[in-house]
């Protein structure tokens, strides 16, 4: 992102906040009777999404550099959003089995996720300043990485 603005980081952190928070409480209230639907594909759409998001981070950062925010249009936040919270949904729906309150959590995960985004954006701009190094296909690389983790994770349950 250049220049810095932080009206964007704060959207995209309060974008990835509120879709932990969120998809936590909508997992709670689907329950029980939806649990196994969920958890027996979730981590593919996790893994698809991340894939996708990953690999066109990887792409445009072998292009040249851009003037304008494009990672941060509204169909890239949704999307992202929704990668990167998918688990949150199974989350609410195993606190869903636990019979717990659900609005407590669901507010502590999405502000601890809306404070770690903010700083993880600001942070990528100050590293992003350093010559030789490419940001975009490190982040693309992460969030690979992101999803192949998830994917992993649920295969060897």
């Amino acid at each position: 992102m250049r220049p810095f603005c932080m009206r964007q980081s704060l959207r995209l952190a309060l974008t990835m906040g509120i879709f932990q928070g969120g998809m936590t409480l909508l997992g709670w209230l689907m329950g029980v009777s939806f649990s196994s639907y969920i958890t027996a594909f979730d981590h593919w759409i996790a893994f698809i999404l991340l894939g996708f998001l990953g690999g066109k981070m990887i792409y445009e950062s072998f292009g040249e550099e851009e003037t304008t925010i494009s990672s941060f249009s509204t169909k890239t936040l949704l999307t992202l959003g929704v990668a990167t919270s998918i688990d949150a949904l199974a989350v609410g729906v195993s606190m869903a089995f636990l019979k717990t309150s659900i609005y407590f959590p669901a507010f502590i995960i999405g502000f601890v996720t809306f404070a770690l985004s903010l700083i993880g954006v600001i942070s990528g701009y100050r590293f992003g300043k350093i010559k030789g190094i490419n940001v975009e296909l490190f982040g693309g690389i992460i969030l690979i990485a992101i999803g192949v983790k998830i994917l992993i994770e649920h295969l060897m349950e």
